[in-house]
């Protein structure tokens, strides 16, 4: 399904890229055409604070998503928490990336859907939406609208009193259109605060920021850490990564 462009709205897909591969390409091309994105801006990460060291430098998986994204108008790329002094943290990114485009543009975070459930784990995550709209990648028939509104209400008591997303206003309830496939009985305040953030396509271009917006992506089982391993063993991973990406990884002989 494609939905009318809106001819401002940005979607941001930061990542490791360690390396890019297709799957991430198809993460990208399905959140341009569902949720009428202008354009999707990826950022690799320089030094990913929630994550292990990864194998190729910031340089070089810089280079790899150029690469991959070379023949995609659509498709830009970020290289400015590769070239940051530390670590940088999403955020911060978002914080700039207002900046840079002023407050009304809307910008759309995009999140895999097992990114999204460690969200609150994030460095002054209740922020992002008082910056961005984030857009939830779910797998076919995943139940994300129950995993929204209720996945933080089993967390431990202490966490979820300390992660006060009131702080952000919520965008007023959406009609019971809208979110009459996702409705949920969910006890805790801030399983509510989600509830209200729920939108489609539609509401990301209404407004800059605050809305969690689910999509469907196809099943593409496969990961960088698979990819990896198989090149270690000996073989080039053809048809996983960008023809291209396969003759850098092979000329500057990254994961052997």
């Amino acid at each position: 399904m494609t939905t009318t462009r809106s001819p401002d709205a940005i979607g941001i897909l930061g990542g490791t890229f360690d390396p890019i591969h297709i799957g991430h390409l198809r993460l990208g091309e399905e959140a341009l055409q569902q949720l009428g994105l202008d354009q999707i801006r990826f950022i690799p990460a320089g030094r990913p604070p929630l994550r292990d060291v990864p194998s190729a430098t910031p340089e070089q998986r810089l280079a790899m998503v150029k690469l991959s994204i070379a023949d995609n108008p659509d498709f830009g790329v970020d290289d400015s928490e590769v070239m940051a002094a530390t670590q940088s943290y999403t955020v911060e990114t978002l914080e700039r990336l207002r900046l840079e485009f002023g407050a009304k543009r809307p910008l759309v975070l995009l999140l895999g859907q097992d990114a999204f459930g460690r969200l609150e784990s994030w460095h002054r995550w209740t922020e992002i939406f008082s910056l961005a709209h984030v857009a939830v990648a779910t797998r076919p028939n995943s139940p994300v609208g129950s995993d929204v509104q209720c996945r933080l209400s089993t967390a431990d008591p202490l966490r979820r009193r300390k992660a006060v997303l009131c702080e952000t206003p919520a965008p007023p309830p959406l009609n019971s259109a809208a979110t009459s496939n996702t409705q949920v009985k969910c006890a805790s305040a801030l399983a509510r605060e989600f509830q209200q953030r729920l939108g489609t396509a539609t509401d990301l271009a209404s407004s800059p920021f605050g809305r969690i917006v689910p999509f469907t992506i196809p099943t593409l089982d496969i990961s960088a850490t698979a990819i990896r391993r198989q090149i270690k063993s000996g073989t080039l991973p053809r048809y996983l990564v960008a023809e291209a990406v396969v003759r850098y990884i092979e000329s500057h002989y990254l994961y052997r």
